[in-house]
């Protein structure tokens, strides 16, 4: 049963991370970090992510402008940036590691131990690039926060508010370090994988016959 349940929980864990990394990648270009409504005109929203702001009309539909100058943009944008391409880049090389290091792939079955160190990378990556999607969105909507209530602020001026790719950020951060709990505890099962024991069946299979042939007349 053992045996079955392991490569099941790794294949949960490659989907979940999966997942998580084509959120992740999606949050980063995604112009719906912060909304903003115009109390003036509500038939119009405006839109800010990473790369652009938009406005999106009822009856135009959405006009983007990409930003102009990245020094430009706010601390927690510019940082933003930085931090979610390398949870882009590391949950790929978490999903490359990981994926040579399933046991359902007959790539070296006869190396369990390397294919275990690729599973525990693998896993260690997929939390770093949750986390490091996780911080970005987090520190936007902390930023976020404080703008909106800042009573240094008229209340006649328009404040931004949490936009969709933020809660797509944290759902992404979450199926990553999911999937990479998942990866990691099938490393921590001590049971001989099928194709081991294959193996060294035959292995012993081979020995009796050459036993038996040097011990016939």
């Amino acid at each position: 049963m053992a045996l079955v349940y392991q490569p099941v929980m790794q294949l949960s864990g490659m989907l979940v991370s999966l997942l998580g990394w084509v959120l992740s990648c999606l949050t980063t270009y995604l112009p719906q970090w912060k909304n903003l409504n115009l109390e003036l005109n509500e038939l119009e929203i405006w839109t800010m992510g990473l790369w652009q702001a938009c406005v999106v009309q009822e009856e135009g539909g959405m006009q983007c402008k990409d930003f102009d100058s990245f020094l430009a943009l706010p601390p927690e944008l510019r940082i933003s940036r930085i931090l979610m391409f390398f949870s882009n880049g590391s949950g790929l090389l978490g999903l490359l590691l990981s994926g040579f290091g399933l046991d359902c792939l007959k790539i070296g079955e006869r190396q369990q131990e390397q294919k275990k160190r690729l599973l525990l990378f693998g896993g260690m990556l997929f939390w770093i690039s949750g986390i490091t999607a996780i911080v970005p969105v987090s520190w936007v909507a902390h930023a976020t926060v404080q703008e909106f209530w800042d009573e240094n602020i008229p209340d006649i001026v328009p404040r931004w508010d949490f936009g969709e790719a933020l809660f797509v950020g944290w759902l992404a951060g979450f199926c990553l370090i999911l999937g990479g709990s998942l990866l990691n505890c099938t490393i921590c099962s001590t049971e001989v994988h099928p194709s081991s024991v294959h193996y060294a069946v035959a292995e012993q299979q081979d020995q009796c016959q050459c036993l038996e042939t040097e011990t016939r007349p």
